[in-house]
């Protein structure tokens, strides 16, 4: 049972679904999204072969690409379409073939125009690979069409 309201949790799990059908880089890196609500996402993914760099470790676009999916769900999570300012990364270890990493972002503070939002992948035993902190904008779009 999700410990989010249903309201919030069904737009939440709309965004989410409208954003993923469209991301197909989402879809080639084999991201699947554990659970989604308000500002909040975490997902999961399987490291590969063809995922690693030239010394054999995770490639660190595809840990910062895994963070910066699981922001976007975050920060978009309320149904106003947001977009990234800012992100830091700290790489604290690399990933390694088969790996299953888990990306789980939190929204930290939300206001009428930004967002900050802290991301954490970690492996299969718990071992943190990257803190990362993503600031948003926050359109006054709706990303959902209004129902009557």
């Amino acid at each position: 049972m999700s410990p989010f309201p249903p309201s919030a949790s069904s737009t939440a799990e709309a965004v989410k679904a409208l954003m993923l059908g469209q991301d197909a880089f989402s879809q080639l890196l084999g991201l699947r999204v554990d659970e989604v609500g308000p500002g909040y996402c975490r997902l999961h993914f399987a490291v590969r072969p063809d995922m690693l760099n030239g010394f054999g470790a995770l490639h660190g676009g595809v840990t910062f690409s895994a963070a910066d999916t699981a922001f976007a769900f975050a920060c978009n999570s309320h149904g106003r379409q947001s977009v990234g300012l800012s992100v830091t990364a700290d790489y604290l270890e690399a990933g390694r073939v088969g790996d299953v990493l888990t990306v789980e972002a939190r929204e930290v503070s939300l206001k009428h125009k930004i967002g900050v939002y802290q991301v954490r992948v970690t492996n299969q035993l718990g071992a943190e690979l990257l803190l990362f902190k993503g600031t948003a904008y926050r359109t006054s779009h709706e990303i959902l069409p209004k129902t009557s």
